[in-house]
């Protein structure tokens, strides 16, 4: 079916099935092994941060400062979080005894779950490929990492680090494109952690079903913004131009669109206006400006340019931005107004740095444009209304939300980070990353015998003690 190397294939099966093995062995491993193995990847890991830091320019202009913000700084925070709370996370959780259970003692033990797929994306290559490993060895797994081929120069640096910090049996890298993906999907992995457009989710959940195999699926969607007439409008300005323009607007959190309340669109477009001033310069001189990150390759450079050329023919205005430079892959910060809802800009997700604004009275109209499209993976408000907050937060649903602050909550360790169909399923970040690769087994142990009082003949002295159970327990 796909049109892999022989050699690649074998070598697939090989490390695949020696995997296998291994993760039998690792069904006992302790903290301190699981945590040894993550040392000496971080040990790997800091030693590469000038190949980082060139791969990343190489790739698509990331500056360094983003690098370490964006990539480098959620590696090591997560690391230090499993490593202060992974003994606690593996301890089997004691379970009190419901009535109909008397006489008995149970936990709840974190097993690991085997063999696991990692299939990272392309904007935060190191990020997304290092988390879900962390979580994965964590949690006593043998990982097969597949890195984007969109992305060669850090996906070669991807590999690089893992062949230095571990031996292939426990974590092993294979490239390619799709074709490698598929070969790679249509094995028995025990779990698939993939990060990726809910289109090509699709594909891996129904790879994955044909195995049984768990899924965690991080995808994306249209991530709205609410504004309303109490905001913070220079906050909220500042707030979404970071969340939105950072790494080109190739975030999968980044807000997507914007609803301001009428009383304050002027006001809060001249705040935007200044704000992305603030961070990258005029217009004229952004594309000198080596702080402002480029679309990834020409590929998507076209399809975002596309989404613009095709919203103005509809009618948009550009209030701002808009130049583009195709040999640079460069799409100025672009903030647009009038869109046509049917405009291609409105019904795909962005993914770079142009900004469909629109302006609303009744916060209902709103929260019914919401529910009509799939669910986001963020959506973002900005108000000093806590009644307003609460009812948009209570009558809408998205994978998680922010308040007075875009793309934050992706930070917080102590808060599960994920989708909602559409969007995601399943969650990760801190304990739910070790959960997500870790199967819940309930064990009871029976140690005074009452449900053998129970079992057949049914004597009429049994069938006594059935009726009281029942009278009990109702």
């Amino acid at each position: 079916m796909f049109e892999l190397d022989q050699s690649l294939k074998a070598n697939i099966d090989s490390v695949f099935a020696e995997q296998q093995c291994y993760s039998l062995r690792l069904r006992t491993s302790t903290c301190e092994q699981r945590l040894a193995a993550l040392s000496n990847f971080e040990r790997v890991f800091k030693a590469s941060f000038d190949k980082i830091y060139k791969a990343a320019a190489e790739d698509f202009s990331k500056p360094e400062s983003e690098v370490d913000t964006g990539e480098i700084l959620s590696v090591l925070s997560e690391l230090k979080h499993v490593r202060k709370n992974l003994k606690r996370w593996m301890k089997p959780i004691s379970v009190r005894a419901t009535a109909a259970m008397l006489g008995t003692q149970s936990k709840i033990l974190s097993e690991p779950k085997g063999v696991t797929l990692i299939i990272s994306p392309w904007n935060y290559p190191f990020n997304l490929s290092f988390g879900p490993m962390i979580w994965s060895i964590a949690a006593g797994n043998t990982v097969i990492l597949k890195p984007s081929e969109m992305t060669p120069a850090m996906s070669a640096v991807i590999e690089d680090i893992i062949k230095q910090a571990f031996d292939p049996k426990q974590v092993c890298v294979f490239q390619g494109d799709a074709s490698v993906s598929g070969y790679l999907t249509a094995k028995a992995f025990n779990h698939i952690y993939f990060t990726g457009s809910p289109a090509i989710g699709r594909l891996v959940m129904a790879a994955a079903a044909k195995n049984l195999a768990s899924v965690t699926l991080e995808l994306g969607g249209k991530s709205p913004v609410v504004i309303d007439q109490t905001a913070d409008l220079d906050k909220a300005a500042k707030s979404i131009c970071f969340g939105k323009f950072a790494n080109n607007g190739q975030t999968c959190i980044a807000p997507d669109y914007i609803y301001v309340h009428s009383n304050v669109r002027d006001d809060f477009i001249c705040a935007m206006k200044k704000a992305i001033e603030k961070l990258y310069g005029e217009s004229s001189t952004i594309s000198n400006n080596p702080d402002y990150c480029r679309v990834v390759n020409n590929l998507h450079f076209q399809r975002v340019k596309s989404l613009l050329d095709d919203a103005v023919e509809e009618g948009a205005s550009v209030l701002m931005g808009g130049q583009t430079i195709e040999d640079q892959c460069f799409i100025a910060p672009t903030l647009m107004a009038n869109i046509n809802p049917d405009s291609d800009i409105m019904h795909q997700e962005i993914f770079g740095p142009l900004l469909p604004i629109f302006e609303f009275l009744d916060i209902g109209t709103v929260i019914g444009e919401i529910n009509n499209n799939p669910k986001p993976l963020a959506l973002y408000v900005f108000s000093s209304d806590d009644r307003l907050v609460n009812k948009v937060i209570n009558e809408t649903s998205a994978g998680d939300s922010a308040i007075n602050a875009t793309v934050i909550h992706v930070l917080h360790q102590n808060l599960p980070f994920g989708g909602v169909n559409n969007s995601g399923m399943g969650k990760s970040g801190g304990i739910w990353g070790f959960q997500a690769f870790s199967h819940q087994r309930s064990v009871v142990k029976d140690k005074l015998g009452l449900s053998a009082m129970l079992s057949p003949p049914y004597t009429a002295k049994v069938k006594r003690l059935i009726k009281s159970a029942l009278k009990f327990l109702s």
